[in-house]
């Protein structure tokens, strides 16, 4: 029969958290609920948090872009993210991990994803975020539509780097 978690255990207990939406995100905003404790309050053994933001780019394959369509497969996506945060959490001593992720049509410049990773020292924040912006790209399940300057569109493909980099992992 499982235990439950003491409540000293659940204020201590690592915080994972996977928004997906369709609304513009605040990085800002999306750090500071990193750093804060159940309580709402900033962690103080907290010391370093590390964090990415991905942008819509203007060309791809040398072709300009005026929109990129990202769909997904609600439920599963979370899912999905969620395992990739977990194996972080096994990995390297965080606090909290945490992934903003857009879907739905976006222009170039937009906000398309947020990564961040707390933890006491940096180098764990640090590899945690790569870590898990690896395996968003080869792992989690989005589709990418990019409907290019010229009017034509085209589902955007696996890159053979993005692969190369979540291997690195893998030892």
């Amino acid at each position: 029969m499982p235990v439950a978690p003491s409540p000293e255990n659940a204020v201590n207990a690592p915080r994972l958290k996977v928004c997906i939406q369709t609304e513009p995100f605040d990085p800002g905003q999306a750090l500071h609920a990193l750093r804060c404790n159940q309580s709402g309050e900033p962690d103080p053994s907290i010391g370093a948090v590390a964090s990415f933001i991905g942008l819509v780019r203007e060309f791809n394959e040398g072709d300009g872009v005026k929109t990129l369509e990202l769909e997904h497969y609600p439920g599963m996506t979370e899912k999905v993210i969620e395992g990739i945060l977990d194996q972080a959490l096994a990995r390297w001593p965080l606090h909290a991990v945490h992934v903003v992720h857009r879907v739905g049509p976006l222009a170039p410049t937009d906000l398309i994803v947020w990564v961040g990773a707390a933890s006491a020292h940096r180098e764990a924040a640090l590899q945690a975020c790569a870590f898990v912006m690896d395996f968003l790209k080869t792992n989690a399940p989005f589709w990418k539509k990019e409907h290019k300057a010229d009017g034509k569109a085209r589902w955007v493909s696996d890159r053979a780097s993005d692969y190369l980099a979540a291997d690195r992992w893998k030892a």
